[in-house]
């Protein structure tokens, strides 16, 4: 296990996304490469923020960085999601049920649900009424429900330029942030 810091390698991991097998952490990299963690693609607010992250895009493509967002989701449950709601994204989502690289980078879990959204009930509560507006509801839970997010954004000689492990769930930088990072 190792905790991510700025200036030092990222860690080599192999993973899977909905869609292909075998992939590993260093062969896709290229340009500037955002690891973005969430919880999971049934999570209101997650599921919202891969939304959002879909609708600006391109502005990562301009900057010539690309993403990957990392969830605790099956791909079947990713695939099921993005068929039934017909959406592409023009990313990929990493699936890590077994939550081994969030073990690997030590994003560590919440203590309790109350630490999860300490001191940040209205602004989640305000996150999921957006989502509930733009037509996404709660799924199914999987992996840790205290799980918290994590960002990573690394250059193609595989130097973290910036890690951030969140405090609570809504402890992320903003995409206007990462951006500003890129």
């Amino acid at each position: 296990m190792v905790k991510v810091k700025t200036k030092e390698q990222f860690p080599v991991f192999e993973f899977s996304t909905a869609y292909e097998d075998d992939l590993s952490s260093k062969d896709v990299l290229k340009g500037k490469t955002v690891f973005w963690f969430l919880r999971y693609i049934g999570c209101t607010v997650c599921r919202y923020d891969v939304h959002l992250l879909q609708q600006r895009y391109d502005e990562f493509l301009r900057k010539d960085a690309q993403v990957f967002v990392v969830m605790q989701s099956d791909r079947q449950h990713v695939r099921n999601d993005l068929e039934s709601s017909d959406t592409e994204l023009p990313f990929p989502i990493i699936c890590d049920p077994k939550q081994k690289i969030y073990e690997l980078l030590e994003i560590a879990p919440a203590e309790s649900m109350d630490a999860l959204t300490r001191n940040v009930k209205d602004e989640l509560k305000e996150k999921g009424g957006k989502a509930r507006e733009l037509g996404f509801v709660h799924g199914d839970y999987e992996g840790n429900e205290q799980q918290l997010p994590a960002l990573f954004i690394v250059n193609e000689d595989g130097v973290v330029e910036y890690a951030h492990y969140a405090e609570n769930i809504m402890d992320m930088p903003s995409i206007d942030d990462v951006l500003s990072m890129l």
